[in-house]
């Protein structure tokens, strides 16, 4: 298949708007889920599970189709960051997803998500599969070993956070609580630090709009949530430590 660099453009450049946009929208109110939720909150909600899973399986479907059409990933650079991408939404999709404990869903929020899901998905994978070029010294420059590295650990920060949060709540208990462990005796929003991480990580190896666009992106998108769950610990918890900061140190 051929490259549409401009579709690629296209879409980094709408992603990286998307973000601006929400970041500016949401300086003063969240998106209306989680805890968050407003209390005149929409009709059509969707369980937890149900939600996160069929919001985050476009981003993994839509790769593995266009590896499955293309048949063009052979390459070493190729393999390794779409499987790496994969593998991101790969734990999302069944593994978070279907732990999760949080309240259900707006749909508006799930449809929102998904469609965003979609775009990414397709952006990353065409421009991997199609249009990017890697020469045979790529793998052995530092670029390729410290953006792998960010990403993984980025990776394992945000899967222990989120098993923390997890194991706060017993099964069928809708309750917030204070986290404590791990980094969250740093940062408020762990959970979204190490999924920050994973994104800086990728761009780094990357070396792309595309990947710029995503760790903006979401840097924009979480970046604000962090604060607010901040934000919610201080005004509900009189044990909440002075100390951590939102979501990364010295700038929430």
């Amino acid at each position: 298949m051929h490259c549409y660099e401009s579709v690629v453009n296209c879409l980094s450049c709408g992603m990286l708007l998307a973000g601006l946009l929400h970041l500016i929208y949401h300086r003063k109110a969240q998106a209306s889920y989680g805890r968050h939720m407003k209390p005149t909150a929409p009709a059509r909600m969707v369980p937890a599970r149900v939600a996160w899973f069929l919001q985050e399986m476009p981003a993994l479907l839509m790769p593995l189709l266009l590896m499955h059409l293309s048949r063009q990933y052979s390459t070493m650079g190729r393999a390794i960051l779409l499987k790496t991408f994969c593998l991101h939404y790969f734990h999302r999709t069944f593994v978070y997803s279907l732990l999760n404990r949080g309240q259900p869903f707006p749909l508006s929020v799930m449809a929102t998500g998904g469609f965003f899901c979609l775009m990414n998905g397709f952006l990353q994978g065409h421009y991997l599969l199609h249009c990017v070029q890697f020469d045979e010294e790529w793998s052995a420059g530092y670029r390729y070993t410290t953006g792998l590295v960010v990403f993984y650990i980025g990776m394992a920060i945000n899967i222990h956070s989120d098993y923390i949060l997890r194991n706060l709540r017993k099964p069928k208990e809708i309750v917030y609580k204070l986290p404590a462990g791990g980094l969250f005796e740093y940062v408020s929003g762990a959970n979204y630090f190490g999924e920050l991480v994973e994104w800086i990580g990728y761009a780094i190896v990357t070396r792309s709009l595309p990947g710029f666009s995503i760790a903006v992106f979401s840097f924009c998108f979480i970046g604000p949530r962090a604060y607010y769950h901040h934000k919610f610990y201080k005004e509900h918890f009189k044990e909440y430590p002075r100390f951590r900061k939102a979501l990364i140190p010295f700038i929430f």
